[in-house]
């Protein structure tokens, strides 16, 4: 297990990096964890990841790429939901980054 340090408190996170502590997330944190995944937050960032929290704490698991574009295009329109959008916000992996900037676990079968 590793650790970061962010305005006096420590978080820990796991082998890949995500928060061992879904409680301790809040916007700084997911500013800190992006930018060590070199992103750049800007508002559609924002909206997956908020996407994403609503997500996991209704069904409590963090969505594989196919089940993300499906669930986003539904929610925030076909022109969000697919994968070149969401590569082209999240480059590492939609699914993967963006869960980890959200707090959330890594997502079931992302390597």
């Amino acid at each position: 297990m590793s650790s970061f340090e962010l305005n006096g408190t420590t978080y820990e996170t796991d082998e890949d990096g995500y928060l061992v502590d879904l409680g301790q997330w809040n916007e700084d944190v997911a500013n800190y964890l992006a930018k060590e995944e070199g992103i750049d937050m800007t508002e559609s960032h924002w909206e997956v990841v908020h996407f994403l929290r609503e997500y996991y704490e209704e069904y409590k698991i963090a969505p594989m790429i196919r089940i993300l574009t499906k669930a986003i295009g539904k929610k925030l329109g076909k022109d969000k939901g697919n994968t070149k959008y969401l590569y082209d916000l999240y480059p590492g992996g939609p699914a993967k980054q963006a869960c980890k900037v959200a707090g959330l676990p890594k997502p079931t079968g992302c390597v």
